[in-house]
């Protein structure tokens, strides 16, 4: 049906529409021509505003023949100044109408210009799958083109929507999608950008050579009027090395009007969400503080499932003939887990679960080496290597000799001409040129294929075998195959935590000989710990020109330990130039060493406000040692209200260990009137290590009383002398699971004392499955678990039990 919109006074000619869009004309690039697409949306305007042309001219202070140069046909693009004065009458964006006729003087010109210099390009050029929005399914006549169902919107869209409104109207916006695997969070954002496309807007999506680097290198190139793409934003903002210098980027983009309107966009699992946003305890560094602040207000969450009035949108599409939407009903329309069926997770998930042993094993592996923090490409051959002890021993036997073929070709099969559960990528290699030449170390590509676990099957792995420790063949296979140094650290790093300390004492050798610097700052302290110093000096200074400053920072202790003053302070200087808050406490010690106290407290507040939490403890203790508690008591209330509340545990233990316990219990007290109580369990605790047992048990009374009823660290105690050991241990992984580790040394003393050995070493087992043993064992007893030829001197790092 037509309809006509006629201008109230001498409008050069009628503009017709249909529902389906413009009706051609005589002159059909004239009227989609840019110039046209502006004139029809001040045409548009006038027409709601119910205005004419010369109450327009008055309004706006414009001539009547420059408002009919504007609104004519033929005529030449319109100033950005007549622009901008016919938007503001007509309440129209400006930068909307200024970018309309940018792309209208372009195009007059010959050419249509696009924003120079910043990354990306124009949405409309881009393949939603190519920014990894899953496909629904295939063509039915071609098994090659990959489509898209119908979408339906729900809650979240709405938020996006929103957000798409504010950059049309010129601010800058940030809105990070959060749900589980293959809720749709991907898809939503794609849906949600194609009004921009529109409208010109460019899509960047920065992933080469990796994700974080290439971000880290262009985001201050960005563009105005561009979405920056950051799907899967682990990647970007919890890379350890610069996911915080990403963080403070993204910031800087968003909060500098000069450089919009941009929109970022990004998605994350759940279980990195809360890792961005978990305050850490006092005393524990703070990874993510950037992170924290960026995504704070800036996140929605995706759900799980389609609501009722999702699955009816759905059901409708689908009897308008949407034949994918149609089948994913079929299977997903009673648990409403419609968008994960189109995404082929419950296949999947079955795939797994009632695949053959070999196919389970090598799933298994492939989940382990994820969790555990290996890269998302996995090597065949460690893979094949790591699948072994996976396998029963009758499982094994029956292995036919082309068992792994069978098996990778059996996951390699598309889950409903989608996803496969385990197939081969091929990562493209880096373009970009080396910043400074290639260090000795630099990693070498692995031999063989390369494999990816399907994100469904990743995340079900982390959590349905979190507690499970990989048996020996996976970290003999690691140890055989890897070449990435991050891999290599990563998995150092966890059997370390798993009580693997062979394993992660030889892991974490490759990681450094491959070039990771955290790593060879770690072997470096073995070497320190066997009289080695000049190996470790060795690997301190790799470190360091690897671009790792705790490099020089550790350099400068040894030369303070030698009473180097000179040295030391020179490497301290270097190290806090580079970026370590920890060496410019390093130099007030140096400070203090020399009596300038006023010196040294400069420099340990620089220190804390450069992010050193230890920093407020130690200038702490130095007012207490030079006798001046007042002062060190005043440090631990601004600490404490600084968010380091660990000074007052620290200044109870001090003043205990000298003899003044009334004084310990009043400064353990005030912190409990504020809420903390862990300065008075500390005390308990210390108290009966010194076997003070009147003391320790006063300290554990004035805990309880100060919490208002028995603390969990008690009711654990309770169940351990009740004789429910497993209870007791049950809830002492629990608050170890939150940050305090010390009610499972509690449980510890307590077997030792009634010679509990079977208990004491199902403890053990039972801590190092859940990744607590290292807390657990303490730092002066775990740092000599390891004798010097990598043997393990604790009766639990044996490979039986995972």
């Amino acid at each position: 049906m037509m309809f006509a919109v006629v201008q109230p006074d001498d409008d050069e000619h009628w503009r017709t529409h249909t529902a389906g869009g413009l009706m051609p004309s005589e002159e059909p690039d004239r009227w989609h021509s840019p110039l046209a697409k502006l004139r029809d949306r001040l045409s548009d305007a006038l027409a709601l505003k119910g205005l004419t042309k010369t109450q327009l001219a008055a309004r706006s202070g414009l001539s009547r023949t420059t408002i009919q140069e504007a609104f004519r046909a033929d005529g030449v693009v319109p100033s950005p100044e007549t622009v901008v004065a016919l938007a503001r009458v007509l309440g129209l964006p400006e930068v909307e109408v200024l970018e309309l006729r940018r792309r209208a003087a372009a195009h007059q010109d010959g050419s249509v210009a696009e924003h120079a210099g910043g990354p990306g390009r124009p949405i409309e050029q881009w393949d939603p799958h190519d920014l990894e929005v899953h496909p629904s399914g295939v063509s039915a006549t071609a098994s090659s083109v990959r489509m898209l169902s119908g979408y339906v919107r729900r809650t979240h869209d709405q938020v996006l929507a929103d957000s798409v409104s504010k950059v049309m109207e010129g601010c800058s916006r940030m809105l990070v999608l959060v749900g589980s695997s293959s809720t749709g969070k991907t898809r939503a954002c794609w849906e949600a950008v194609q009004p921009l496309g529109e409208t010109g807007w460019r899509l960047w999506h920065p992933y080469d050579p990796t994700r974080a680097e290439a971000a880290l290198a262009d985001l201050e190139h960005v563009a105005p009027r561009t979405v920056v793409w950051l799907n899967e934003a682990q990647h970007y903002l919890g890379d350890p090395l610069v996911g915080e210098r990403i963080a403070a980027a993204l910031h800087s983009l968003l909060t500098d009007p000069s450089l919009g309107p941009v929109l970022i966009l990004g998605t994350l699992w759940p279980e990195y969400a809360n890792q961005y946003t978990a305050i850490p305890r006092p005393g524990i560094p703070d990874p993510h503080s950037r992170v924290r602040e960026l995504i704070a207000g800036r996140t929605v969450t995706v759900p799980d499932t389609f609501d009722q009035a999702a699955l009816g949108t759905a059901a409708t599409l689908a009897q308008d003939g949407d034949w994918l939407l149609a089948d994913a009903l079929t299977r997903a329309g009673a648990d409403g887990r419609v968008a994960q069926d189109l995404a082929g997770a419950p296949e999947l998930l079955r795939r797994y679960q009632h695949g053959t042993p070999a196919v389970r094993a090598l799933l298994e592996g492939a989940m382990d080496a994820r969790r555990l923090g290996m890269g998302l490409n996995l090597p065949q051959s460690f893979l094949t290597d790591a699948a072994a002890d996976y396998l029963a021993d009758n499982d094994w036997d029956q292995l036919a000799n082309d068992w792994t073929e069978a098996a990778y070709a059996d996951l390699a099969r598309p889950v409903h001409g989608r996803q496969v559960p385990l197939g081969r990528t091929n990562p493209r290699p880096p373009r970009r040129p080396p910043i400074g030449p290639p260090a000795d170390g630099t990693a070498v590509p692995p031999a063989g294929p390369l494999l990816r676990l399907a994100d469904y099957l990743e995340q079900y792995g982390r959590t349905a075998r979190r507690l499970l420790c990989p048996p020996a063949s996976f970290w003999h296979s690691a140890h055989l195959h890897l070449t990435h140094p991050g891999d290599l650290k990563s998995l150092a790093e966890s059997a370390e935590k798993m009580g693997r300390l062979q394993w992660a004492h030889h892991l974490r050798l490759r990681a450094a000989e491959a070039g990771h610097p955290a790593a060879m700052i770690k072997v470096a302290w073995v070497r320190q710990r066997v009289g080695d110093e000049e190996g470790a000096e060795s690997l301190f200074w790799q470190a360091a020109e690897a671009g790792d400053p705790r490099g020089l920072k550790f350099l400068g202790q040894i030369r303070e330990g030698a009473r180097d003053w000179e040295g030391a302070e020179a490497l301290y200087r270097r190290a806090g130039d580079a970026g370590d808050p920890d060496a410019i406490r390093g130099l007030a010690r140096l400070r203090e060493r020399v009596g300038d106290l006023e010196g040294a407290e400069v420099l340990y507040r620089q220190a804390a406000e450069a992010g050193d939490s230890d920093s407020m403890s130690d200038l702490m203790m130095m007012r207490e040692d030079a006798g001046d508690r007042e002062g060190a008591e005043a440090i631990a209330r601004e600490s404490t209200e600084a968010g380091f509340s660990l000074c007052f545990t620290i200044l109870a233990q001090m003043r205990d260990e000298a003899g003044d316990p009334e004084s310990a219990e009043a400064v353990a007290r005030e912190a409990a009137d504020g809420g903390d109580i862990s300065p008075l369990l500390d005390l308990w605790r210390d108290r009966l290590d010194a076997g003070n047992l009147e003391g320790a048990e006063s300290a554990f009374r004035q805990a309880a009383e100060a919490n208002g009823g028995p603390t969990p660290a008690h009711l654990a105690r309770n169940l351990e002398e009740a004789g429910d050991r497993e209870g007791a241990e049950t809830l002492a992984l629990q608050i170890a699971d939150a940050g305090d580790f010390y009610i499972l040394r509690d449980l510890e003393r307590m077997r030792v004392e009634v010679g509990d050995q079977e208990g004491l070493d199902a403890l053990y087992r039972h801590a190092a499955d859940a990744g607590h043993l290292r807390s657990m064992l303490g730092r002066e007893r775990w740092k000599h678990g390891l004798d010097p030829d990598g043997s393990p001197s604790s009766p639990w790092d044996t490979e039986e039990g995972h």
